[in-house]
């Protein structure tokens, strides 16, 4: 693609928490002929998140918690979700460690990574990397809960997997990360996913 985009100016936005940019850049079409364009990017950095599979109960173990934006497009703001986070420094893979101690007190010997993806590749310059792992009793170290001074407040479920599935169907789960590794599951379960 370099030679195919040509930057031609770049405007910082914003610098609060994350960070926000207007590019404008030419874009070298399939015809051959230059487009000049205008996007903003929105770059929060990247992030991981895992599903906590308890393979003989058949259960998983997702966490509740407020979401503003979520709330400011009309929703409850409390979301069902897989533990996640971003990557603030270390690998996606110690990052999904301290995540899932952090926000519901399991200890993960070997997270397996099962897919990366870019969630809102029109305007966020994330890519979550996906993680499963299994966990049983004796993997607890901890009750969970989050980290007060990053604002979370996270209740921890443990749910059946057709529970969870049953969840999507009803609109009672709508995070995508959450929803495409539960699909992920359940089509490992099948045998149709490796």
């Amino acid at each position: 693609m370099q030679d195919r985009i040509r930057v031609l100016g770049s405007e910082l936005l914003s610098d609060d928490r994350y960070i926000l940019r207007k590019t404008r850049f030419e874009y070298r079409r399939r015809d051959g002929r230059w487009q000049t364009l205008t996007r903003e990017t929105y770059d929060r950095g990247n992030g991981a998140a895992i599903l906590l599979i308890e393979p003989r109960q058949r259960t998983v173990v997702l966490v509740r918690q407020f979401r503003f934006p979520a709330y400011a497009n009309g929703h409850s703001g409390e979301l069902v979700e897989v533990p996640a986070g971003m990557i603030d420094e270390g690998s996606p893979e110690e990052t999904i460690r301290r995540e899932a101690e952090e926000e519901v007190g399991l200890r993960v010997g070997t997270p397996r990574k099962v897919f990366e993806a870019f969630m809102s590749p029109g305007a966020v310059t994330e890519k979550l990397f996906f993680f499963t792992a299994e966990y049983d009793a004796s993997d607890r170290i901890a009750e969970g809960g989050g980290l007060e001074a990053e604002g979370e407040d996270i209740e921890v479920l443990e749910v059946p997997l057709d529970e969870a599935m049953a969840m999507i169907t009803r609109g009672e789960i709508v995070d995508a990360k959450t929803i495409m590794l539960l699909q992920y599951a359940r089509l490992r379960e099948l045998g149709a996913a490796e």
